[in-house]
């Protein structure tokens, strides 16, 4: 049974959250701050925030910026994660990622589809790790974003949940390298 397991200490850890938007701004972006507000809520850091360009080229810059910073272990994206021709945030992952974690997805439309029944299959939520740093591609609603945070991410990026979560895997992500 997952549970929060009191002998381990919580271990903070460093995010960046990335908006993919062609229109909104820091101003505008409530699905970006609702992952800021519950990621410092629950204890971690927020590095880096900043919003892109629904392009491949620009998203990948970015991810690999922030991939190669050894300070930010976790990347969160919201947003180009539809169907419509300006959706790139998978193909842009998917240049980054060397392994993806394809249950983050399943999930994540699973967590969904109790909501929103089968609108969930034009999401296309995805996740991956890159240079021992993990990466967290979201829908661009407020919802999805609550959803993604609230019933995995919070649970997967504390260290004391059990019977296993993301941070302990931390320290062996690159013994590949």
């Amino acid at each position: 049974m997952a549970k929060i397991e009191g002998k381990r200490d919580f271990v903070p850890v460093n995010i960046g959250i990335l908006t993919v938007s062609d229109s909104r701004t820091l101003e505008t972006d409530t699905s970006g701050q609702v992952l800021v507000d519950r990621a410092e809520a629950a204890g971690h850091v927020v590095l880096e925030r900043a919003i892109v360009k629904d392009d491949v080229a620009d998203l990948v810059a970015l991810l690999n910026r922030w991939i190669s910073n050894p300070l930010i272990d976790v990347i969160i994206s919201t947003g180009g994660t539809g169907l419509t021709g300006r959706d790139v945030t998978p193909e842009a992952f998917a240049k980054v990622c060397e392994k993806e974690i394809p249950g983050f997805g399943e999930l994540f439309r699973w967590i969904s589809f109790q909501k929103i029944k089968t609108s969930t299959v034009q999401s296309r939520a995805t996740a991956g790790i890159a240079n021992g740093t993990y990466l967290f591609a979201l829908p661009g609603s407020n919802g999805a974003c609550k959803d993604g945070w609230d019933d995995i991410l919070v649970h997967q990026l504390d260290a004391r949940h059990m019977p296993c979560n993301f941070v302990e895997l931390m320290p062996r992500l690159k013994e590949h390298l």
